[in-house]
């Protein structure tokens, strides 16, 4: 069974560092987009086996 994550990041270094700590925890991106709002967020789904 797997387990779910969503994460937002400001910008690109800081998704960067998100998805790179997310990792070393057995994290795995499962997919990225953009979320347009009243700002601007990356929005990252991370997955991994529960």
């Amino acid at each position: 069974m797997k387990e779910y994550k969503v994460v937002g990041a400001k910008n690109i270094q800081q998704a960067e560092e998100k998805m790179n700590e997310m990792a070393q925890q057995g994290w795995e991106v499962v997919n990225t987009s953009y979320y347009y709002g009243l700002k601007i967020v990356i929005v990252i789904t991370f997955s991994r086996e529960k």
